[in-house]
């Protein structure tokens, strides 16, 4: 009998035709995480999924009944989907939670401007970076824009090989003496993190020819005018494709994977488990604006997912069943990622209680930071089911923390639905320079990820 805990990495395990199945999974993955780098994009692309996986509209429905199928899409930022099960809701759900929004930069309500015969858009950063990564990279430009007709216009600019991409010119070494005395969260002044869009003049303007010509490029395509910049929602990201890294191909690169890898994951569980009548009720949750902490109307902290699951209520046909009822007999993964060890800087990591790179899917009780500030910590009994549920069915994982006491920390949507009464524990990816440009997973981390999501959904 074997008394000592020691972490084992994923392949060693794996058969050849899994390590098949796991890079068939992952060419899916990137493909997503390539298309989808916006919670617009995110939405789009998760429909399309459901819908050619028989879900509907739950708006559509009248009334519902075990192996139904719905969603519901919060102001195509965010979509709760559900697959029905056998049990009364009053028996609970199972909830598998995920954001897809991401680190990136938004243009402020009035971006445009020309110095020094460069037109540029100015930028404001949403979510936690470090600044330095977005400067020198090819960026795309993804956005809607409503214009005074209240028309909705769709921007995409720079992911086709034939398109333009932008970018924000860092300043050359030989002029940077004074900038590189600043340490390194100030050595970037966000309010120059312009981005350039244009050098051409408009021959026949004499004020801002430049600008002037920017104008008239976007009227021409898009119809819209510089006060539509107000009614807008336009980001930058980084116009990078997703690219298996080493070798061995045994890493993968790519923007947003923050948590955009738990959120295909379980998108991916719950079609995969919806092909067979499953006992609970299960729940997809896809949201937005957990980067900046969970507020407004798209995030987890709105009451929508209360009205999605008072629909389910009501069109199942539970009489007198309150919503609370169901959620204090709900249990939920919180699919967030962590910080996977990065070699160059163990210094930041309890390694006796870190998370491993290629070691599988990280199940971590609590996040938070200092004296688990602001953490939704889970009951010892539901982490003790959780990991069970992985054991029997052969899911790759691991038991982490994110970094040293007081080094830093984190959190995830967890606590939100600890607060209305589910069982809680967060659940997601190992990931390496998380919150930059371009993240790094192991391929066969991302594959237990969609595996644990799915025996949880089966269970």
């Amino acid at each position: 009998m074997e008394l000592n805990y020691t972490k084992k990495d994923v392949y060693s395990g794996l058969s050849e035709k899994e390590v098949e199945k796991a890079t068939q999974y992952t060419d899916g993955y990137m493909k997503f995480i390539t298309t989808a780098k916006t919670e617009y994009l995110c939405v789009e692309e998760a429909i399309k999924m459901l819908e050619e996986n028989s879900f509907q509209k739950i708006e559509d429905v009248k009334t519902l009944k075990a192996g139904d199928k719905v969603y519901f899409v919060n102001r195509e930022k965010s979509v709760f989907a559900a697959t029905i099960g056998k049990e009364n809701l009053s028996l609970g759900m199972n909830i598998i939670g995920a954001h897809i929004d991401s680190p990136r930069l938004d243009l402020k309500p009035f971006p445009l401007t020309e110095r020094d015969n460069i037109a540029l858009l100015k930028t404001q950063y949403y979510g936690g970076i470090k600044k330095y990564h977005w400067l020198s990279i090819p960026l795309a430009m993804h956005g809607v824009v409503y214009n005074e007709k209240n028309e909705k216009v769709v921007i995409s600019v720079g992911e086709d090989k034939n398109d333009p991409v932008f970018t924000i010119a860092d300043l050359l070494p030989h002029l940077a003496k004074e900038q590189l005395k600043a340490n390194a969260e100030k050595f970037i002044n966000p309010e120059k993190m312009s981005v350039i869009v244009g050098n051409t003049k408009d021959k026949e303007v004499k004020e801002n020819p430049v600008k002037a010509n920017i104008l008239k490029i976007l009227n021409q395509k898009y119809g819209i005018k510089e006060i539509d910049f107000a009614r807008s929602e336009i980001s930058l990201v980084p116009a990078f494709e997703a690219r298996y890294i080493g070798f061995d191909k045994a890493l993968i690169g790519g923007y947003g994977q923050d948590d955009r890898v738990c959120s295909y994951a379980t998108l991916k569980a719950l079609i995969e488990t919806s092909k067979k009548v499953q006992n609970k009720t299960n729940i997809a949750l896809i949201v937005d604006k957990e980067e900046i902490g969970s507020i407004g109307n798209t995030s987890m902290n709105s009451r929508a997912f209360d009205l999605f699951v008072l629909k389910l209520i009501e069109k199942t046909g539970s009489k007198n069943l309150s919503e609370l009822e169901v959620y204090y007999n709900s249990k939920m993964l919180s699919a967030d990622v962590t910080a996977g060890v990065n070699p160059d800087y163990e210094e930041v990591q309890d390694m006796q209680n870190a998370s491993i790179i290629g070691s599988g899917v990280s199940v971590e009780k609590y996040g938070g930071s200092g004296g688990k500030y602001n953490s939704s910590d889970a009951n010892a009994r539901y982490v003790a089911e959780v990991m069970s549920i992985f054991d029997k069915n052969k899911v790759g994982y691991q038991v982490g923390t994110l970094g040293k006491v007081e080094m830093g920390g984190g959190g995830t949507i967890a606590y939100i639905l600890a607060n209305k009464g589910v069982e809680v524990v967060d659940c997601g990816t190992p990931v390496l320079a998380m919150h930059s440009t371009f993240e790094v997973t192991s391929k066969f981390d991302v594959y237990m990820t969609y595996m644990a999501y799915k025996a949880f959904f089966e269970n």
